[in-house]
Protein backbone atom coordinates (compact mmCIF):
# COMPACT_ATOMS: atom_id res chain seq x y z
CA UNK A 1 0.00 0.00 0.00
CA UNK A 2 1.48 3.46 -1.42
CA UNK A 3 1.96 5.90 1.32
CA UNK A 4 -1.05 7.96 -0.20
CA UNK A 5 -3.50 4.77 0.29
CA UNK A 6 -2.06 4.49 3.92
CA UNK A 7 -2.69 8.50 4.85
CA UNK A 8 -6.10 8.25 3.14
CA UNK A 9 -7.26 4.90 5.29
CA UNK A 10 -5.98 6.76 8.00
CA UNK A 11 -7.94 9.62 7.81
CA UNK A 12 -11.00 8.11 6.62
CA UNK A 13 -10.74 5.82 10.08
CA UNK A 14 -9.65 8.76 12.33
CA UNK A 15 -13.50 10.34 10.18
CA UNK A 16 -15.59 7.34 11.64
CA UNK A 17 -14.43 7.18 15.09
CA UNK A 18 -14.41 11.13 15.09
CA UNK A 19 -18.19 10.22 14.11
CA UNK A 20 -19.23 7.52 16.68
CA UNK A 21 -18.04 9.78 19.38
CA UNK A 22 -19.74 12.57 18.07
CA UNK A 23 -23.37 10.23 18.33
CA UNK A 24 -22.35 8.58 21.26
CA UNK A 25 -22.25 12.84 22.59
CA UNK A 26 -25.13 13.83 21.06
CA UNK A 27 -26.51 10.48 22.62
CA UNK A 28 -26.39 12.28 26.36
CA UNK A 29 -30.09 13.03 27.48
CA UNK A 30 -30.04 16.80 28.49
CA UNK A 31 -32.58 17.72 31.70
CA UNK A 32 -33.30 21.09 33.24
CA UNK A 33 -33.99 20.97 36.83
CA UNK A 34 -35.35 24.05 38.34
CA UNK A 35 -36.46 25.82 42.28
CA UNK A 36 -39.06 27.99 42.54
CA UNK A 37 -37.25 29.27 46.08
CA UNK A 38 -33.66 29.68 46.62
CA UNK A 39 -30.99 30.95 45.46
CA UNK A 40 -27.21 30.02 44.23
CA UNK A 41 -25.24 28.39 47.09
CA UNK A 42 -28.80 28.54 49.58
CA UNK A 43 -29.48 25.11 51.40
CA UNK A 44 -31.92 24.65 48.79
CA UNK A 45 -29.66 26.22 46.49
CA UNK A 46 -27.05 23.98 47.26
CA UNK A 47 -29.27 20.60 47.18
CA UNK A 48 -30.10 21.29 43.47
CA UNK A 49 -27.07 21.03 42.98
CA UNK A 50 -25.95 18.24 45.10
CA UNK A 51 -28.64 16.96 43.19
CA UNK A 52 -27.87 17.74 39.31
CA UNK A 53 -24.03 16.07 40.18
CA UNK A 54 -25.62 12.98 41.42
CA UNK A 55 -27.32 12.36 38.32
CA UNK A 56 -24.68 13.03 36.00
CA UNK A 57 -22.01 10.91 38.30
CA UNK A 58 -24.18 8.71 38.27
CA UNK A 59 -24.91 7.91 35.03
CA UNK A 60 -21.52 8.50 34.02
CA UNK A 61 -21.98 11.43 31.94
CA UNK A 62 -25.55 9.16 30.04
CA UNK A 63 -27.27 12.44 31.81
CA UNK A 64 -26.38 15.74 31.71
CA UNK A 65 -28.79 18.25 34.09
CA UNK A 66 -28.77 22.35 33.44
CA UNK A 67 -29.60 23.74 36.79
CA UNK A 68 -32.01 26.74 37.75
CA UNK A 69 -32.38 28.74 40.76
CA UNK A 70 -34.80 30.44 42.17
CA UNK A 71 -36.44 33.32 39.72
CA UNK A 72 -34.12 32.21 37.41
CA UNK A 73 -37.13 30.77 35.11
CA UNK A 74 -39.81 33.31 36.90
CA UNK A 75 -41.97 33.21 39.90
CA UNK A 76 -43.03 30.00 41.99
CA UNK A 77 -46.58 29.41 39.75
CA UNK A 78 -44.51 30.24 36.14
CA UNK A 79 -42.08 27.54 37.43
CA UNK A 80 -44.73 25.07 38.42
CA UNK A 81 -45.99 25.60 35.21
CA UNK A 82 -43.50 24.50 33.30
CA UNK A 83 -42.62 22.13 35.12
CA UNK A 84 -46.34 20.28 34.66
CA UNK A 85 -45.67 21.15 30.93
CA UNK A 86 -42.58 19.00 30.83
CA UNK A 87 -40.43 22.15 30.13
CA UNK A 88 -38.40 21.98 33.56
CA UNK A 89 -37.84 17.86 34.18
CA UNK A 90 -36.78 18.17 37.64
CA UNK A 91 -37.80 20.32 40.59
CA UNK A 92 -37.55 20.84 44.35
CA UNK A 93 -40.65 22.97 44.69
CA UNK A 94 -42.81 24.31 46.91
CA UNK A 95 -46.22 22.71 46.04
CA UNK A 96 -48.87 25.31 43.65
CA UNK A 97 -52.51 24.27 43.88
CA UNK A 98 -53.42 25.75 40.88
CA UNK A 99 -53.67 22.23 39.28
CA UNK A 100 -54.81 20.04 42.03
CA UNK A 101 -56.09 21.59 45.17
CA UNK A 102 -55.28 18.58 46.98
CA UNK A 103 -51.73 19.24 47.32
CA UNK A 104 -52.91 21.77 49.80
CA UNK A 105 -53.25 18.31 51.89
CA UNK A 106 -49.15 19.90 52.28
CA UNK A 107 -50.05 23.22 53.80
CA UNK A 108 -52.95 21.87 56.56
CA UNK A 109 -52.17 23.97 59.59
CA UNK A 110 -50.86 22.06 62.49
CA UNK A 111 -51.03 18.72 61.13
CA UNK A 112 -47.75 17.77 63.07
CA UNK A 113 -46.58 19.52 65.90
CA UNK A 114 -43.61 17.97 66.66
CA UNK A 115 -40.24 16.90 64.50
CA UNK A 116 -40.81 13.27 65.18
CA UNK A 117 -44.75 13.65 63.94
CA UNK A 118 -43.78 15.45 61.28
CA UNK A 119 -40.37 13.10 59.79
CA UNK A 120 -42.83 10.15 60.64
CA UNK A 121 -45.42 10.86 58.54
CA UNK A 122 -43.37 12.76 55.70
CA UNK A 123 -40.92 9.92 55.34
CA UNK A 124 -41.09 7.09 52.60
CA UNK A 125 -44.14 5.04 53.54
CA UNK A 126 -45.71 7.83 55.93
CA UNK A 127 -49.06 8.87 55.56
CA UNK A 128 -48.49 12.22 54.47
CA UNK A 129 -45.82 11.09 51.98
CA UNK A 130 -48.54 8.29 50.51
CA UNK A 131 -51.14 10.69 50.00
CA UNK A 132 -48.72 12.90 47.72
CA UNK A 133 -47.64 10.90 45.87
CA UNK A 134 -50.86 10.01 44.27
CA UNK A 135 -51.82 13.35 44.30
CA UNK A 136 -48.65 14.40 42.41
CA UNK A 137 -49.63 10.86 39.75
CA UNK A 138 -52.71 12.71 38.75
CA UNK A 139 -51.14 15.80 37.87
CA UNK A 140 -48.35 14.35 35.68
CA UNK A 141 -45.88 14.37 38.07
CA UNK A 142 -43.65 11.36 39.24
CA UNK A 143 -42.94 12.26 43.34
CA UNK A 144 -39.71 11.23 44.79
CA UNK A 145 -40.28 12.59 47.98
CA UNK A 146 -40.08 15.54 50.45
CA UNK A 147 -37.32 17.80 51.28
CA UNK A 148 -38.48 18.85 55.05
CA UNK A 149 -37.03 22.67 56.31
CA UNK A 150 -39.09 22.82 59.35
CA UNK A 151 -41.77 24.34 61.39
CA UNK A 152 -42.75 28.03 59.94
CA UNK A 153 -43.59 31.24 62.11
CA UNK A 154 -44.55 35.01 61.41
CA UNK A 155 -41.64 37.48 61.13
CA UNK A 156 -42.84 40.99 61.75
CA UNK A 157 -41.17 44.54 61.52
CA UNK A 158 -42.84 45.82 64.11
CA UNK A 159 -45.06 44.37 66.46
CA UNK A 160 -45.99 41.03 67.09
CA UNK A 161 -48.41 38.54 68.06
CA UNK A 162 -48.84 35.59 70.64
CA UNK A 163 -52.50 35.82 70.45
CA UNK A 164 -54.92 35.72 68.35
CA UNK A 165 -56.67 39.17 69.77
CA UNK A 166 -53.03 40.22 69.38
CA UNK A 167 -52.44 39.99 65.80
CA UNK A 168 -56.05 41.67 64.84
CA UNK A 169 -53.69 44.94 63.78
CA UNK A 170 -50.99 43.19 62.18
CA UNK A 171 -51.16 42.38 58.19
CA UNK A 172 -49.00 39.59 57.11
CA UNK A 173 -47.73 38.09 53.66
CA UNK A 174 -49.08 34.48 53.13
CA UNK A 175 -48.00 31.97 50.35
CA UNK A 176 -50.58 32.13 47.34
CA UNK A 177 -51.84 29.01 48.06
CA UNK A 178 -54.84 27.15 49.54
CA UNK A 179 -55.05 27.56 52.36
CA UNK A 180 -52.11 29.67 53.65
CA UNK A 181 -54.71 33.21 53.87
CA UNK A 182 -57.50 30.85 55.78
CA UNK A 183 -54.88 29.95 58.12
CA UNK A 184 -53.42 32.94 59.06
CA UNK A 185 -56.89 34.69 59.62
CA UNK A 186 -58.29 31.94 61.69
CA UNK A 187 -54.96 33.07 63.90
CA UNK A 188 -56.41 36.21 63.97
CA UNK A 189 -53.91 38.20 61.33
CA UNK A 190 -55.03 40.46 58.15
CA UNK A 191 -53.60 39.17 55.36
CA UNK A 192 -51.82 39.42 51.83
CA UNK A 193 -51.12 36.70 49.07
CA UNK A 194 -48.05 37.97 47.38
CA UNK A 195 -45.28 35.48 45.17
CA UNK A 196 -42.43 35.49 47.07
CA UNK A 197 -40.01 37.47 44.78
CA UNK A 198 -41.95 40.32 45.67
CA UNK A 199 -42.14 39.76 49.61
CA UNK A 200 -38.83 42.29 49.85
CA UNK A 201 -40.72 45.17 48.37
CA UNK A 202 -43.80 44.82 50.00
CA UNK A 203 -41.98 44.40 53.76
CA UNK A 204 -39.96 47.12 52.43
CA UNK A 205 -42.93 49.92 51.60
CA UNK A 206 -45.36 49.10 54.31
CA UNK A 207 -47.65 46.90 52.14
CA UNK A 208 -47.37 44.52 55.06
CA UNK A 209 -45.78 44.28 58.54
CA UNK A 210 -44.25 41.13 57.86
CA UNK A 211 -44.24 37.68 56.19
CA UNK A 212 -46.05 34.43 57.66
CA UNK A 213 -44.70 31.62 54.92
CA UNK A 214 -41.11 29.89 55.87
CA UNK A 215 -38.90 28.50 58.34
CA UNK A 216 -36.48 31.17 60.21
CA UNK A 217 -34.03 30.59 57.44
CA UNK A 218 -35.44 32.38 54.72
CA UNK A 219 -36.54 35.81 56.89
CA UNK A 220 -32.73 35.73 57.90
CA UNK A 221 -31.13 35.55 54.65
CA UNK A 222 -34.06 37.57 52.49
CA UNK A 223 -35.07 40.01 55.80
CA UNK A 224 -33.12 40.54 58.21
CA UNK A 225 -32.23 44.19 57.45
CA UNK A 226 -36.20 44.57 58.05
CA UNK A 227 -37.28 42.04 60.52
CA UNK A 228 -37.29 42.48 64.37
CA UNK A 229 -39.42 39.10 65.63
CA UNK A 230 -39.91 35.89 64.37
CA UNK A 231 -42.51 33.95 66.34
CA UNK A 232 -42.56 30.58 65.87
CA UNK A 233 -45.77 29.77 65.51
CA UNK A 234 -45.69 26.29 63.84
CA UNK A 235 -49.08 26.85 61.86
CA UNK A 236 -47.30 24.61 59.04
CA UNK A 237 -44.59 22.25 58.63
CA UNK A 238 -42.57 23.69 55.27
CA UNK A 239 -41.12 20.76 53.11
CA UNK A 240 -40.08 20.94 49.36
CA UNK A 241 -40.88 18.38 46.90
CA UNK A 242 -38.74 16.62 45.07
CA UNK A 243 -40.30 15.25 41.49
CA UNK A 244 -39.76 14.95 37.77
CA UNK A 245 -41.99 15.30 35.01
CA UNK A 246 -43.77 11.99 34.27
CA UNK A 247 -43.79 12.33 30.61
CA UNK A 248 -40.12 12.97 31.00
CA UNK A 249 -39.37 10.02 33.62
CA UNK A 250 -41.20 7.65 31.32
CA UNK A 251 -38.88 8.34 28.23
CA UNK A 252 -35.64 7.57 30.21
CA UNK A 253 -34.17 4.31 29.94
CA UNK A 254 -35.07 1.55 33.14
CA UNK A 255 -31.15 2.43 34.28
CA UNK A 256 -31.67 6.14 33.81
CA UNK A 257 -34.72 6.28 36.03
CA UNK A 258 -32.33 3.99 38.19
CA UNK A 259 -30.03 6.68 38.71
CA UNK A 260 -32.79 9.80 39.31
CA UNK A 261 -34.42 7.70 41.81
CA UNK A 262 -31.65 7.19 43.58
CA UNK A 263 -29.76 10.27 43.24
CA UNK A 264 -33.15 11.88 44.83
CA UNK A 265 -33.15 9.64 47.66
CA UNK A 266 -29.95 10.49 48.78
CA UNK A 267 -30.97 14.21 48.50
CA UNK A 268 -33.81 13.29 50.71
CA UNK A 269 -32.52 11.13 53.03
CA UNK A 270 -29.18 13.54 53.57
CA UNK A 271 -32.33 16.16 54.14
CA UNK A 272 -33.70 14.63 56.57
CA UNK A 273 -30.71 14.39 58.75
CA UNK A 274 -29.88 16.92 58.47
CA UNK A 275 -32.95 19.90 58.23
CA UNK A 276 -33.49 19.95 62.61
CA UNK A 277 -30.22 21.03 63.05
CA UNK A 278 -30.09 23.49 60.07
CA UNK A 279 -33.22 25.00 61.25
CA UNK A 280 -31.65 25.47 64.71
CA UNK A 281 -28.09 27.01 63.30
CA UNK A 282 -30.42 29.76 61.62
CA UNK A 283 -32.30 30.72 64.59
CA UNK A 284 -28.53 31.07 66.67
CA UNK A 285 -28.09 33.01 63.57
CA UNK A 286 -31.21 35.44 63.60
CA UNK A 287 -30.89 36.03 67.01
CA UNK A 288 -27.29 37.11 66.75
CA UNK A 289 -28.01 39.51 63.44
CA UNK A 290 -30.30 40.88 66.52
CA UNK A 291 -33.71 39.53 65.72
CA UNK A 292 -35.93 38.65 68.58
CA UNK A 293 -36.73 35.06 68.68
CA UNK A 294 -39.67 33.75 70.04
CA UNK A 295 -41.51 30.39 70.67
CA UNK A 296 -44.82 30.50 72.03
CA UNK A 297 -45.52 28.22 75.22
CA UNK A 298 -47.82 24.73 74.54
CA UNK A 299 -50.23 26.45 76.33
CA UNK A 300 -49.96 29.56 73.65
CA UNK A 301 -50.24 27.03 70.55
CA UNK A 302 -52.36 24.83 71.48
CA UNK A 303 -55.06 27.58 71.31
CA UNK A 304 -53.28 28.89 67.98
CA UNK A 305 -53.95 24.91 66.73
CA UNK A 306 -57.36 25.01 68.07
CA UNK A 307 -58.87 28.09 65.86
CA UNK A 308 -57.03 26.83 62.61
CA UNK A 309 -58.39 23.17 62.82
CA UNK A 310 -62.06 24.80 63.47
CA UNK A 311 -62.18 27.24 61.25
CA UNK A 312 -59.79 25.86 58.00
CA UNK A 313 -60.40 22.29 58.38
CA UNK A 314 -64.35 22.33 57.27
CA UNK A 315 -62.93 24.39 54.52
CA UNK A 316 -60.25 21.79 53.40
CA UNK A 317 -63.38 18.81 53.17
CA UNK A 318 -64.92 20.79 50.04
CA UNK A 319 -61.53 21.75 48.47
CA UNK A 320 -59.42 18.78 48.87
CA UNK A 321 -61.94 15.94 49.63
CA UNK A 322 -63.74 14.76 52.81
CA UNK A 323 -61.50 11.27 52.73
CA UNK A 324 -58.17 12.97 53.17
CA UNK A 325 -59.25 15.21 55.66
CA UNK A 326 -60.72 12.14 57.28
CA UNK A 327 -56.83 10.69 57.00
CA UNK A 328 -55.54 13.90 58.17
CA UNK A 329 -58.21 13.70 61.49
CA UNK A 330 -57.17 10.43 62.51
CA UNK A 331 -53.27 11.10 62.16
CA UNK A 332 -52.88 14.38 63.20
CA UNK A 333 -50.33 15.27 66.29
CA UNK A 334 -52.39 15.72 69.75
CA UNK A 335 -52.16 19.54 70.30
Amino acid sequence: MTRKLKLRSFLLAAAAITCLFGEVASAATTLKMATDSGAKGSPAGNALKKWADLIEQKSKGDLKVKVFYQNELGGQQEVFDLHVAGDVQLMLNWPMTSYDKRIGVIYTPYMTTSWDDALKAYSPGGWVNNLLGGIYKDIGLKFFGPWPEGFNGVATRGSHALTIADAKNIKVRTMTVFPAPQTMQALGYQTAAIDWGEVYTAMQTGVVDGEAGNVIFWDYEYFRDIVKTYVRTKHFFMTGVLSMNQKAWDKLTAEQQKVVSEASLEIMNEQFKAARAQDEFYVKKAVDAGIKYIEPTPAELAVLGKAAREKVWPLMEKEIGAEIVKTIRSNASPL
